[in-house]
Formats: C-alpha cells, sequence, structure tokens
C-alpha cells in the first residue's frame, strides 16, 4: 500500500512538474510574430514593473511578470537603457531584454551638407520624418536658445554645423536646434579663437565670411584663395562682389536670375556696400571656417569660375577681364562639341 502511494505521488510530482515547466515555457517563449513593426517609448526612469507592461501591451512579450522576474534574476532591470525601440515579435525573453541592455533605439539618421541655408535644412529635417520645416525655422529664429546665444535677430543661420546625425523620432525642433548648435561651437576651440582674435574677428564674422567662401567655392583647392582674395578687398575697401550675396536675398525666388539679384541693393548683397553683409547666407563646413581663419597670402582681387568648378584668379581688372574672354572662348570653342555629344546620346 505504502509504495502504491509512493508510486502515485511520484507520478503526481512528475506531472506537476512537467506543467509548471510547460507553464514556464509558454511564460517565456518567444511571443508570436506581429502583423507589422511595433513601437514601444522606453521613458527615463521608467521602472522594470513598467517597461513590462509597456511589453506585454505591445505583444512583445507574452507575460509581463515573466519580464519582470527574468530581468530581475539576470540583473538586466538596472541596466535598460531609454528610448525608441522597434520589435517584430517572435523573440526569446533574454534576446527583447538585449536590446533594451544595449540600446538598440530606433534612431532617423539625417545628413546635412555644408553650404545649405537654414530654410532649406528645415527642410531636409522635414523629408526626413523629423517634425515640421515652419516650426523648425522659427525655432531657429526666434526661439529660446538663439536669444540666450544672443544671435538674434538673425538667428541660427550659419550656425547649424553641417553633418549626420541620428535623432530620436520624437526629437522635436528645439533639441534637434541644440545638437547642432552645440556641434557648431565644440568646433571654436581655444586655438581657434586665437586665431580669431588675430584677426580681429567676431562670431558672426567668422562665419558670414566662411559662409560665402562656401557658396562661392566648389573645389576645395580654391577655399584658401577665395578667403585670400576677400580679405584683400576688405583691406582696400572694395565690394566683396559675392554672387551668392545677391542670391540670399532673393529668398528662392526662381523668377530673378543672379544678373537681377546684383542689381537689388539688399542689405546681403556685397555689390551695393563695402564689407561683410550683417549676417551668414549659409551653414559652413569646417574646411570653410578654416580657409576664413587661414586665409592664402596672395595679391589676387578677383576670381572667376571654370566650367569644372574650378576658378581662374586675377591681380588685376584688366587680368580679370583677360580671364573671362579666354573662359567665353573655351565655352564657345566646347560647344558644338557638347551638342554633338548629346546627339549621339539620345
Amino acid at each position: 500500500m505504502r509504495r502504491r502511494w509512493v508510486i502515485a505521488a511520484a507520478v503526481v510530482a512528475v506531472i506537476a512538474a512537467a506543467v509548471a515547466g510547460a507553464g514556464a515555457f509558454i511564460w517565456y517563449a518567444p511571443a508570436p510574430m506581429l502583423r507589422a513593426p511595433v513601437e514601444v517609448v522606453i521613458e527615463p526612469g521608467d521602472a522594470m514593473r513598467i517597461v513590462a507592461d509597456k511589453l506585454a501591451r505591445a505583444g512583445v512579450v507574452r507575460s509581463a511578470l515573466a519580464l519582470r522576474l527574468y530581468g530581475s534574476m539576470s540583473g538586466d532591470a538596472r541596466r535598460i537603457k531609454p528610448g525608441d525601440y522597434s520589435f517584430l515579435g517572435g523573440e526569446w525573453m533574454a534576446d527583447v531584454m538585449g536590446h533594451l541592455v544595449r540600446g538598440d533605439i530606433v534612431v532617423v539618421t539625417v545628413t546635412i551638407p555644408e553650404g545649405l541655408t537654414l530654410r532649406q535644412i528645415a527642410e531636409r529635417l522635414e523629408a526626413a520624418g523629423l517634425g515640421c520645416a515652419d516650426e523648425f525655422e522659427r525655432e531657429a529664429r526666434e526661439g529660446p536658445l538663439v536669444e540666450a546665444l544672443g544671435l538674434g535677430p538673425l538667428g541660427a543661420e550659419g550656425y547649424l554645423f553641417p553633418a549626420t546625425y541620428r535623432f530620436s523620432p520624437r526629437a522635436n525642433s528645439a533639441e534637434i536646434l541644440a545638437a547642432m548648435l552645440g556641434r557648431f561651437y565644440r568646433t571654436l576651440t581655444p586655438p581657434v579663437e586665437e586665431r580669431m582674435f588675430e584677426l580681429g574677428l567676431t562670431n558672426r564674422e567668422l562665419v558670414t565670411l566662411a559662409s560665402i567662401i562656401e557658396r562661392e567655392a566648389k573645389a576645395a583647392g580654391d577655399r584658401a584663395l577665395i578667403a585670400g582674395v576677400f580679405y584683400n578687398r576688405l583691406a582696400l575697401g572694395m565690394p566683396l562682389q559675392a554672387d551668392p550675396t545677391a542670391e540670399y536675398a532673393l529668398d528662392g525666388n526662381q523668377k530673378l536670375s543672379t544678373a537681377d539679384a546684383v542689381r537689388i541693393p539688399t542689405a546681403f548683397n556685397t555689390y551695393a556696400f563695402t564689407g561683410l553683409p550683417p549676417g551668414p547666407i549659409a551653414n559652413p563646413g569646417m574646411q570653410s571656417i578654416e580657409a576664413a581663419l587661414y586665409p592664402a597670402k596672395t595679391r589676387y582681387l578677383y576670381f572667376v569660375a571654370r566650367d569644372d568648378g574650378t576658378h581662374l584668379f586675377s591681380r588685376t581688372f584688366a587680368e580679370h577681364q583677360r580671364a573671362i574672354a579666354e573662359l567665353k572662348r573655351v565655352a564657345a570653342r566646347a560647344a558644338p562639341r557638347k551638342a554633338a555629344d548629346s546627339k549621339r546620346t539620345e
């Protein structure tokens, strides 16, 4: 009799263990695959209980309690990183926790090239899904951070450092602006500030000059020479006569050509006055900033662009006129050949 009871108890124990094991497996096993990716936002300061509830409600794990127990036993509960996460389901609990501990967050990567205007940057951010262009432009022209940095009344034009940025999909205009301005101000190292002091340049003057260089220079090797021309003109009291400054005042008006723009006496048109315009006309990169800090020592006062983007430099107006005439002759000789090549490719 006793033996039967022992055998029965053993059978019950095995069944109970099997049931418990099956239950634990169901608890900790991967949740089903989701029909579409689901995003779960882990806020800074979220407790493990809140994280587990969010993931269970989203269908990422089968049980919030099981995830809490796993996080507690593994020690991962204290190492979760906040951010925006995307899950497809079908993952073991250890894999889900691994994402949270590593910080495999969803980011939006956006590249800001050198030479864009504030408006163009705002439009690029909107195209990447990072808010509204008008909202960013408003923040960058008159927002609290702009005022705190003393960038008014012209705003952050010129100070939005060109680079590749990674933002949370929920980043707002103020956060994006802070990241870009932060990158710019990190370029103002002590050696840069010392050089600015030697040249007698303020931050705005440096960025303004660098922005004109950025818009004029297509070939990297020309930047320092173009900077040298501008310094020479400034020293002699000559107007810079930089086409991009006149074009900037057009504010995207496609009906007017550059030839029209240079005849309109705006505050940014350097054909209309001597000295620098009141502010930057674009957002320059580091190469143009360095060219503004270390211009080539030259006697050139003029330059004209070739078709390939490089420039011919001249010391006198007569030389400059001859350079323009030579480039026109080269273009005239090349025109029939280009037309013939075009017909062959049609």
